[in-house]
């Protein structure tokens, strides 16, 4: 089967796009949708631009960014540690299999009656179930590449002198288990925006209380716009990061 060129694909989900939207709003116009529940899609750039007038765009925005940088962060670091030390160490890889047998199947949402009496109802808490939902990614991808890695890397490395095990590290093990552990950074950066708005709910501030508060008013429109906020700003950051990860791997064939 024939692939289609890069503009030519890029045409047709533009195309379907554009199609998912007029069928949307030709659905509200022609009453088959309930208008006071469903909003039309031409008012959204209208309350979009009336969010950011008032200022309350920019500042749920960066409420949500403060916390979501931190918990994506402290979630992937200790992800990739963890994960990477069980890959390379059995003693430690077996020290803590059953905890987190135990624990991983317990949602980031499940943790939220312990952030609120730990941290309070504050950022902090906020970042705390983020990074959850961030450090499982991480820590599965990132023991997976290591894994994957040919054995036989490391005995070139020591038949060429380095015999350290921290060399052979930085020098064998990392680079060649880096795609993979990329990837589950990427995957954590979408699933901290999964968590974002849940760890919200409970009066946080940011775009899920903002999101909250709308649906409350039946102000459906303004809740459209969030979630569209949403997924233009993990766009960006997809983006940003894809360029990352080209630079890093660019020894790649």
């Amino acid at each position: 089967m024939s692939r289609l060129s890069r503009p030519r694909r890029l045409s047709i989900s533009a195309l379907g796009l554009a199609g998912f939207i007029a069928l949307w709003e030709a659905s509200l116009r022609a009453g088959l949708l309930p208008g006071n529940l469903v909003p039309l899609p031409s008012t959204i750039p209208g309350v979009f631009w009336a969010e950011i007038a008032d200022g309350i765009w920019f500042e749920v925005v960066r409420s949500s960014l403060s916390h979501y940088a931190v918990g994506v962060a402290i979630g992937s670091l200790l992800g990739i540690t963890v994960g990477v030390g069980a890959a390379l160490v059995p003693t430690f890889n077996a020290l803590h299999a059953w905890l987190a047998r135990l624990l991983r199947p317990i949602p980031p949402l499940a943790w939220i009656p312990f952030a609120i009496i730990w941290f309070g109802v504050n950022p902090t808490a906020a970042a705390f179930i983020i990074s959850i939902g961030v450090f499982w990614i991480n820590y599965f991808t990132s023991y997976s590449a290591v894994r994957a890695v040919d054995p036989g890397y490391d005995e070139v490395a020591i038949a060429f002198g380095q015999q350290r095990f921290v060399d052979r590290l930085a020098k064998v093990s990392l680079p060649a288990a880096a795609p993979g552990i990329l990837g589950g950074l990427r995957a954590g950066l979408g699933q901290g925006w999964m968590t974002v708005v849940a760890a919200e709910l409970f009066g946080i501030p940011g775009i899920g209380q903002r999101m909250m508060e709308a649906s409350g008013l039946l102000a459906t429109d303004i809740v459209v716009v969030y979630m569209l906020t949403i997924a233009g700003l993990y766009a960006l950051f997809d983006a940003l990061f894809m360029v990352v990860q080209r630079r890093m791997l660019r020894w790649q064939p």
